[in-house]
């Protein structure tokens, strides 16, 4: 699926890949997001974490009338507050989708899968 959006040069089309990319990027930019998950655990049968390069399939983008809803699988360290690093990870969602893309975000659900207890 595509998100359209018409111009006065002509029509843009950005792809459910592309919004997920940027998500994962911002997402992963984030003070104590360790690595994205893997959006479905059933089928991977483990928590894995996925590499940089991979981090779009920790991103599942729904359309919406009026914009996008976004869920993002993430990993957290050891120590840091869950609540807060999840809240950041919306905010900074939101803003790279309307200043990169232009796209409005109309919810970001941010699913926890594991804390990493990082190595001294």
């Amino acid at each position: 699926m595509t998100v359209k959006m018409n111009t006065q040069s002509g029509m843009i089309e950005v792809t459910n890949d592309v919004i997920a990319t940027v998500v994962g990027g911002a997402t992963t930019e984030n003070f104590g997001v360790v690595g994205m998950a893997s959006k479905n655990q059933i089928r991977d049968n483990i928590n894995e974490i996925l590499r940089k390069e991979n981090y779009a399939k920790g991103v599942v983008v729904r359309q919406e009338e009026n914009g996008v809803a976004i869920d993002v699988y993430i990993v957290v360290g050891y120590g840091t507050k869950i609540s807060e690093v999840s809240r950041n990870v919306q905010d900074s969602v939101k803003y790279s989708l309307e200043t990169m893309l232009g796209i409005s975000a109309n919810s970001v659900n941010v699913y926890v899968q594991g804390v990493r207890v990082l190595p001294d």
